[in-house]
């Protein structure tokens, strides 16, 4: 897992078991389904298919977290930093400001922890959307105790 000091909240490894199982959607968005290495977490995601092409089988790395830069700090509300320190913080199309966690991944999306089910005892569900791209990630509480209800969460992908 992460370091407290890390704006990542979750991380691992995951192996594509199936994609669109119930039938494809929609032109450019697929739903995969894939399992973990290393937290026997699952997951379903749906993803652009243009931007990040996936195949069934394949391995890929997913992190969520609670802000792109890689201090840990978060990128805009600190007391007492002023508007350009803020700035300088926040990823920007032009280009300019500081590279934070978004140039080690291929593929990031930017959304909300809206759902957190507790299931049984041990394995919950976190679900999350990305302006209507959906996450669900299920398994121990323990690998998702930094998942909070209601926070935004970037879910940064790499093959």
């Amino acid at each position: 897992m992460s370091s407290s000091s890390s704006s990542i909240v979750f991380d691992d490894i995951f192996t594509i078991n199936a994609i669109d199982k119930e039938g494809k959607k929609f032109d450019r968005v697929s739903r995969l389904y894939a399992r973990s290495k290393n937290y026997d977490m699952d997951m379903t995601l749906d993803y652009n298919t243009e931007l990040f092409p996936l195949a069934e089988g394949q391995h890929f790395a997913v992190a969520l977290a609670s802000s792109l830069t890689r201090d840990g700090c978060a990128s805009a509300g600190a007391d007492g930093a002023s508007a350009e320190d803020k700035d300088r913080d926040v990823w920007r199309p032009d280009g300019k400001g500081r590279r934070g966690l978004e140039e080690d991944y291929d593929y990031v999306m930017y959304g909300k922890v809206y759902k957190f089910d507790g299931g049984t005892a041990e394995i919950v569900t976190a679900y999350a959307s990305f302006g209507g791209l959906l996450l669900s990630l299920t398994g121990s509480f323990r690998h998702m105790a930094n998942i909070v209800l209601g926070d935004p969460v970037y879910i940064l992908l790499r093959k």
